[in-house]
């Protein structure tokens, strides 16, 4: 439901219980969608097994592509369609959810596009409250042509970022619908193996959703490119650096945008009522902060539909204003058009107009928000929505408060509610406030999508995720983030009461954003759509060469309080940079420490455990080899279950995974076995939503689907020779005489009820063919292969009926003796508090606490 995994394995919901009896559930899959997928296996040349020994030595580089390398190999001499152990076969899962957008009427598309207005253009709508204001206190009026300079700026401010660089260009850099910085990470590790975290798959580029691009003139390029990113560590982390830099400042814009907006608005009560001063705003604003986040819980669709009107109306205002004071006083500003305007801005304040800047790029404030919170809506419906209405009544109403200071140059401090005409005056008022809690809104929902989507790529501890609307599952509400930003937002508001101070935080937390997410853009012009150099470092020079611009002016007046928003802005980064150093350790560790497949087909016997009847699904962050954490389980417990499935939640660089293109399966050692690793893989936008009984019959049919397919690839191979596997069932393993007289073996799993078990191993294997559906009349017109397919599917339904057990492996890590200091602070002290109070995932389980088991094994790193 709320909980989501992480790509690297590393976020995977730990699941905490307890029960003598091992029978359990596992939490991550608590909701998992209805979206599966059989595998078949043919990964081994003569028993179809999985054998890891030649693993253990080569994870690291190209050790996950190896053994499917090797299988290539073994394609190559079969003979008929050969499937590798990693392709897939469609499972039809009904009742699965397709695309957001997907055969909506006209009339939906419309409301759509009407709701886009509260959720997207909330933040860059508001701006004409503050923007002037926040300029003319750096650079004062001195005569009109300081406004006409002012205005100039303001409009090629609004032509060349939000609309030419996100509206016309970095839109169309979104991961399939998905917007924000992690969305273009997302898309450039789709493309290029720039993970820390070594879990790739070759098989991960073959789901549908991956679309790699295909060759071009410049492809040689875009290769060269690739190489330099997969082969230079440094240059991995410079890029996670960048990443988790962009998102720490969309976390510290949705703490300072509605502390922004919300004061703004509020402090217009100065102008009708000259009664109220600048503590009694405060109060007010934390009041109105206090429940625009109690609404947050309601939901996008909801709340879209409410505020969806209000933002039309706030347009219209702007544009109406805008109109009658260009007709009242003066429309000459229309000369602002003229670029040359600013030149002379520049040449008359000098200084002021540099400082004059950080005020001027809060009319792009909410330019992010429109690719972050692209996940809600179309690409066309915002692009259609900002240039037809949004951007128009910007610039009217810019031009309204300008031709109004032409001539009340003293009312630069209030340009805006000093321009409203006095009988419109508390309307207008009214639907600002209206407006600026919409505003607030939008970077609170930008920043719900990119912490979901850093949860699922391993940046960011797990939290509570709340899906909002059960027809769009982009839409999300995170409680404890929701709270948590408030509290730092009272904060902000009660201890920079200055909006001017408020303003210069806001620029920097939206310039830091902007800087990175033109970096992420040039390299997905280089890498992915490969497109003519001359056009990237055009595109490169000119929007990050203005950015650095307007980042140096904030930056200069970082002492006057907006520091905060910048500790604030380092914290949030120290979090994610510690939470995905420690999971990538995690992870190394766990591959260091894998099981040989030696070390595990003697450790049974030598045990002494039971193959008890059942099935054992344990949860792992492997995507290749057997965890070290059955080790732990084979010397903790005295019986293991009859079938043990190694699965894996992985989540992988993209928003969606097919629903049939969901499992992945292998079998583990040889068929006796009964040993096989699932991996389940995910988008970080896809959607858990199915209980453990579902979830426990799709994987039992994509098994048996898996096991078919295996039969069926084994016929072609053997050519019509009886490869009969009813020996290898039975004959292949030893015996061992446990203490109470009872027969175990780690090589042949139980065929019969746990009371069978003190029978002969003659009776065991009678006893067992009592439970298949043939008879010995029958044999004769059966093939070796049947039988063996048909006893195998009906262990795997005995098993079933007995249950479901879910074996829990949570494993932590702490620094070594002889580490660094500091490597042994953060490791043992903040990753380990972090690991502590993050979501857990009994608090989604919907089965009792005695059907979960978890063993805890602490790793040495």
């Amino acid at each position: 439901m709320a909980e989501e995994s992480s790509f690297d394995g590393s976020e995977k919901e730990e699941i905490a219980s307890s029960g003598n009896n091992g029978l359990g559930d596992f939490a991550s899959m608590d909701s998992i969608e209805s979206r599966w997928v059989t595998q078949d296996d043919d990964d081994d040349s003569v028993n179809g097994v999985d054998d890891d020994d030649d693993d253990d030595d080569e994870f690291y580089g190209t050790g996950l592509e190896s053994e499917e390398e090797e299988i290539s190999e073994h394609r190559l001499i079969h003979t008929g369609r050969r499937v590798d152990s990693f392709d897939v076969e469609a499972l039809e899962v009904p009742g699965v959810s397709r695309n957001d957008y997907e055969d909506l009427t006209v009339g939906r598309r419309v409301l759509l596009a009407f709701q886009t207005l509260g959720v997207v253009f909330g933040d860059v709508g508001t701006s004409p409250l503050y923007t002037f204001s926040v300029m003319f206190s750096k650079s004062p009026v001195k005569e009109k042509e300081d406004v006409i300079g002012a205005l100039s700026l303001v409009l090629y401010t609004l032509l060349l970022i939000p609309l030419i660089k996100y509206v016309l260009v970095v839109l169309w850099a979104n991961d399939d619908g998905e917007g924000g910085t992690f969305a273009l990470y997302s898309l450039i590790s789709r493309h290029a193996k720039i993970s820390l975290i070594p879990n790739q798959l070759r098989s991960d580029t073959r789901i549908s959703s991956f679309r790699l691009k295909v060759p071009c003139p410049e492809l040689e390029r875009s290769l060269n490119l690739k190489e330099k990113l997969e082969t230079s560590l440094v240059l991995k982390k410079l890029l996670l650096v960048l990443v988790l830099a962009g998102t720490s400042m969309v976390i510290a814009d949705g703490v300072v945008t509605p502390a922004m907006s919300v004061m703004s608005a509020v402090g217009g009560l100065k102008v009708g009522v000259d009664a109220v001063e600048q503590d009694q705003v405060v109060m007010i604003s934390v009041a109105f902060l206090v429940i625009l986040f109690s609404l947050q819980k309601y939901g996008t669709s909801k709340m879209g539909l409410v505020v969806g009107p209000a933002l039309l109306i706030w347009f219209c205002c702007l544009a109406g204003i805008g109109i009658h004071n260009l007709v009242k006083y003066d429309s000459s500003v229309y000369r602002a058009f003229n670029p040359v305007h600013i030149y002379y801005f520049f040449k008359r304040n000098s200084v002021n107009a540099w400082y004059a800047l950080g005020g001027c790029i809060l009319c792009a404030t909410g330019s992010e928000a429109l690719f972050a919170d692209l996940c809600y809506f179309s690409v066309r419906s915002v692009q259609l929505t900002f240039v037809c209405l949004v951007l128009p009544c910007l610039m009217l109403g810019y031009m309204g408060q300008a031709a109004y200071l032409m001539d009340n140059h003293t009312d630069a401090s209030q340009a805006f509610f000093s321009s409203v005409p006095g009988a419109a005056f508390w309307p207008v008022l009214f639907i600002a406030n209206v407006a600026a809690l919409i505003a607030s809104r939008t970077m609170t929902t930008a920043t719900f999508s990119c912490i979901k989507q850093s949860t699922a790529l391993g940046c960011f501890p797990r939290l509570k995720i709340i899906h909002t609307s059960r027809k769009f599952m982009g839409q999300i509400y995170i409680p404890v983030l929701n709270w948590f930003l408030l509290a730092v937002c009272l904060v902000v508001v009660c201890s920079i009461s200055s909006i001017n101070e408020i303003g210069n935080a806001y620029g920097m937390a939206e310039l830091g954003v902007m800087m990175t997410t033109t970096i992420l853009v040039t390299l997905i012009m280089l890498l992915i759509w490969q497109i003519n150099i001359v056009i990237v470092i055009a595109f490169l020079i000119v929007f990050l060469g203005v950015e650095l611009i307007f980042f140096s002016s904030v930056i200069a007046s970082v002492g006057d309080g907006s520091w905060i928003i910048l500790v604030f802005a380092v914290i949030m980064f120290g979090i994610m940079y510690v939470w995905n150093y420690g999971s990538k350790l995690r992870y190394e560790t766990e591959v260091e420490q894998k099981m040989s497949m030696d070390l595990m087909r003697e450790l049974g016997s030598n045990l002494g455990t039971i193959r008890a009847p059942g099935i054992g699904l344990l949860y792992n962050e492997l995507a290749k080899g057997v965890p070290a954490i059955f080790g732990h389980f084979l010397t903790t417990l005295p019986a293991i279950h009859s079938m043990v499935i190694f699965v894996c939640i992985k989540y992988v660089p993209v928003p969606l995974v097919p629903q049939n293109e969901r499992f992945l399966f292998r079998r583990v050692c040889t068929k006796s076995y009964h040993l096989f690793r699932c991996i389940a893989r995910y988008g970080y936008k896809d959607v858990r939503k199915e209980n453990h009984q579902a979830f426990e019959q799709l994987l039992i049919e994509s098994l048996e689907k898996f096991i078919r397919r295996e039969a069926q690839e084994r016929s072609l191979e053997s050519d019509g020779h009886n490869d009969s596997d009813s020996e290898e069932d039975f004959s292949g393993s030893t015996l061992v005489m446990g203490p109470n007289g009872s027969m175990y073996s780690m090589g042949v799993p139980l065929l019969s009820e746990y009371r069978d078990l003190n029978k002969p191993i003659t009776e065991l294997n009678t006893s067992s063919n009592h439970h298949h559906p043939f008879d010995t009349s029958s044999e004769s017109s059966v093939s070796e292969a049947e039988q063996s397919l048909e006893r195998e599917l009906s262990f795997i339904h005995k098993a079933k009926e007995i249950g479901v057990v879910y074996l829990l492996g949570h494993g932590d890590i702490r620094a070594r003796k002889d580490s660094w200091f500091v490597k042994k602070l953060v490791i043992n002290y903040f990753y380990a508090f972090l690991r502590k109070n993050c979501r857990r995932g009994t608090a989604n389980l919907s089965v009792p606490q005695s059907h979960l088991m978890k063993v805890d094994m602490t790793y040495m790193v």
